[in-house]
């Protein structure tokens, strides 16, 4: 769910509309960190194609070979493709979603990057039925057509009509071969929630269509890793806010949840976080029904919890103090400042 970090390749941008993903609650539905998985691809000579998911930004490490030759951090094909373009197929790292943007960095591939691209998308239940289309057409449908592409930048393209369909895989397309170190592919996650009204499941994880939409600091941890899968992998993917020095200080993350819902309980998970973590942890819950999004001041936030005492990495169970009333978001506040690698809010659909 994350968002792609900064790159430092420059940003070219081709289309009508400013793309700024980074200042928006898209989120990269193909993100590896995500779940986001390359199920096939024409060719992967030089570099393997899994790196085009990376979360973090590209890479290089000047001299260093391999046995197929320079190393590069993304994917790269052989030369004199015979086709008319290399292509890897992925499934995205949610259950379907809508796309409202694309991004390709081509970032240290200069002479041998990919001279155009294109984007296109599929609905499908059936992934060995998707990997059988191969380079051909199949059920694909065009989401970006045929975009030339240069050395060594950042390339983004918002969507004139952002799709409505709902897509489970793409297929990046490569014209006629070369190399691409990230894509990204912006837009909303779509979750096929469960028929049973009684199931109780992770409604702020992004993977069912939470959604992180402000939070007061993140200094060092952006609040986006909060609803990601996993426990992650060291303290990078966490939220974490800078050291707070004002007294009564508190900071807070706003999260949108896929869907209204009873909260039944919630995880707190300081994983990794083991000389930062917060002393204490308030959770609040509101229905919100206004425009836009809630500000942190809102009227209507209600506690959910008791104050909870926070301790290094591990995870805090706890119960919700209100569970016969929908909510639509929450608000993780952490006292007075620190780290916090997940939260899971665990509830029934209001329907």
């Amino acid at each position: 769910m994350p968002q792609a970090p900064p790159s430092t390749s420059p940003r070219t941008n081709h289309n009508l509309h400013d793309f700024n993903p980074h200042s928006r609650r898209d989120i990269d539905l193909i993100s590896g960190a995500l779940g986001g998985k390359v199920l096939g691809f024409s060719d992967e000579w030089f570099a393997e194609a899994a790196n085009l998911l990376t979360p973090t930004a590209p890479i290089r490490q000047p001299g260093k070979m391999v046995y197929t030759g320079a190393w590069y951090d993304g994917w790269e094909t052989r030369r004199h493709n015979p086709a008319e373009f290399d292509w890897v197929v992925i499934r995205l790292g949610v259950a379907s979603g809508t796309v409202e943007g694309v991004e390709i960095d081509t970032a240290f591939f200069n002479g041998n990057h990919a001279p155009a691209i294109s984007v296109e998308g599929c609905f499908s239940q059936n992934d060995d039925e998707v990997l059988s289309w191969k380079g051909e057409r199949g059920g694909w449908e065009t989401i970006l057509g045929i975009q030339e592409c240069g050395p060594s930048q950042r390339f983004g393209w918002k969507l004139e009509n952002p799709t409505k369909k709902q897509y489970t895989h793409v297929r990046l397309n490569m014209y006629p071969d070369g190399g691409i170190a990230r894509f990204r592919l912006f837009g909303h996650a779509v979750p096929v929630f469960p028929n049973d009204t009684e199931a109780i499941f992770d409604l702020a994880a992004a993977q069912n269509g939470g959604v992180a939409i402000s939070c007061s600091d993140q200094h060092f941890g952006t609040k986006d890793n909060l609803i990601l899968p996993g426990r992650g992998k060291d303290m990078g993917d966490g939220w974490e806010t800078a050291r707070s020095r004002t007294k009564g200080h508190v900071d807070w993350a706003i999260i949108r949840l896929g869907a209204p819902g009873y909260i039944q309980n919630f995880i707190v998970d300081t994983a990794h976080f083991r000389g930062n973590y917060p002393q204490q942890v308030k959770l609040q819950a509101i229905e919100w029904k206004g425009e836009g999004e809630p500000g942190a001041d809102a009227e209507g936030w209600t506690e959910v919890v008791e104050p909870i005492k926070c301790g290094p990495d591990q995870e805090h169970p706890v119960e919700s103090l209100v569970k016969d009333k929908p909510f639509t978001h929450v608000k993780l506040i952490i006292v007075p400042d620190g780290g916090v690698k997940r939260l899971r809010v665990f509830a029934k659909r209001a329907v």
